[in-house]
Formats: C-alpha cells, structure tokens, sequence
C-alpha cells in the first residue's frame, strides 16, 4: 500500500504540472473506486488547480473553487502523460489539461478514493481527526513519549495508528524500528523516554530517505514519471526471509495487527 513517501513523491512529481492549469476535461472511466466518483467531479472542466498539498496518505488538490480529495489506496499511482496517450488498464480517471497535459490515476484494485468537498478539506470526516504529519514539528519526543506511556499495545501498532501519526505505514514502521533497535512486538509503555527519542529520529531519517529516493515500489506504484521507487534496495527488514545484514541473525517474522512483521531479534529488543 503506497505510504507517505510514496504519496509525497506523487505530489512532488506532478505539482509543477497541473499548478495553475484549468482542467479542459474530466474523463471518468470507472467510477467504482472505494467510495463512487461523485457527479461533481466530472464536472470539473474549465475550473483551475491551484495547489497541490499532502496530509498524511491523502493528496489534496485546491482549485479555484472547491477541492479534490485523492487517496492512492492499496495499488493506485499517478501518471502525467499527453493528452491523447492510450490509456492503460485500470485507468479509471483521467484530467485532461490546458497545457496538453493529462494527470491520470490508475488503480488496479480499486480501493483508491477521489472525493469533491466544497469547504477546507482538512475538516473533512476523513481528515479532521489525523495525528500530526512525522516530519512536522509537532511530531516529537515529548509527543509520542506523552502518547505511548498508557498504551499496552505493540510499539508498530502505536506507530500505525493514524489518530497518533500519520502515514508511517508497514513497511516504514518495520524500517524505522529497526533503525531504532526496537522490536515491534514491545509494549508502547515499557519503552524508554530516551528510546522513544532515537525512534521519533528514526522514523525522520527512515521517511525521508523514502522520499529522496522516490518512496518504494513492491508491486504496483510507480513515480509519476512512470519510474517505481527506489527504497525498496534500502530496505533492512521489511520483506526479509532470510538473515539480518548487520549481525547475521535470523530474521524473524510475527503478524501484529493482521500485518507481516520483521524483526531482528539480535538487534532489536
């Protein structure tokens, strides 16, 4: 499931161009995403996009009125391509540009989103309640020390719960507990202050190392550019079967929270 860096990559990559274009025309080629295309959105020709932003795993685009609200789900990606250009299998949704452009979404499994609000976007159900972004100041070690010390469940649980902070996902939360040194089957209470610090700058440097190399490609993302994401060459556990490459101990895999899970038992405790 495409996580934080992944979106981040996706609004980086197609910002600078659909950034003051007008939407020409909406095609909408399936409307069965996870929640149904709403009849606002197709139409949405001759409006203008304003911004591009991110909270958490959603991307919001404002326009000169109302905003679209895009979620990637468990296999959706983004392609900017000329307008005219085949469209591909699974391509359910394409904005057909002022400059010649399309910005096309492609979700195999459906499980995207793309939602019309008319007010801030960020008081949307599905946003109003989201803990802080994990590279913004807010997202520190007297927060998440404060959030964990009542808490029985799994560290990586605690770290997956969107209500204490956004987008760090499986594959980040695995990454990022390792690099601490923190097994992700630890109670969230017993961990130390101290420890709790060197996870918070873990989680930073995880995340935006993902993000400097275009987030990571297991199956179905790709960058907008059509290139997949890089991090995946990076990665010390997440996926792992076989031996840790800093000590030689064998990887160890549990299921916490209906999720696959990887550890090193030698270096993390």
């Amino acid at each position: 499931m495409p996580e934080l860096p992944e979106v981040e990559t996706t609004r980086r990559g197609i910002e600078p161009h659909v950034c003051g274009q007008r939407i020409d025309a909406v095609i909408l080629r399936d409307t069965r995403l996870r929640w149904p295309i709403s009849a606002e959105v197709a139409g949405l020709a001759g409006r203008q996009i304003e911004a591009v932003s991110r909270r958490g795993k959603y991307l919001l685009m404002r326009l000169d009125r109302g905003n679209l609200i895009w979620h990637l789900g468990m296999s959706g990606s983004m392609r900017i391509l000329p307008v005219g250009a085949a469209a591909q299998s699974h391509e359910h949704v394409e904005l057909q540009l002022a400059n010649g452009q399309a910005l096309k979404f492609r979700d195999p499994r459906r499980f995207g989103a793309l939602l019309y609000s008319e007010p801030d976007p960020l008081q949307h159900r599905l946003l109003n309640r989201l803990g802080p972004e994990p590279l913004g100041e807010d997202f520190d070690t007297e927060y998440l020390h404060r959030r964990c010390r009542q808490r029985s469940a799994a560290i990586k649980n605690v770290l997956m719960n969107s209500h204490i902070v956004v987008g760090v996902g499986n594959i980040y939360a695995s990454e990022a507990l390792f690099r601490a040194g923190i097994r992700p089957t630890r109670a969230a209470r017993r961990i130390s202050r101290a420890r709790i610090a060197g996870l918070v700058d873990a989680v930073r440097e995880i995340l935006a190392t993902a993000i400097e190399l275009g987030g990571t490609t297991l199956r179905d993302f790709t960058q907008a550019d059509g290139n997949p994401g890089y991090f995946r060459h990076e990665l010390q556990v997440y996926g792992n079967t076989g031996e840790c490459r800093i000590c030689g101990a064998p990887i160890k895999h549990v299921v916490l929270g209906q999720r696959s899970s990887y550890y090193c038992p030698e270096c993390q405790s």
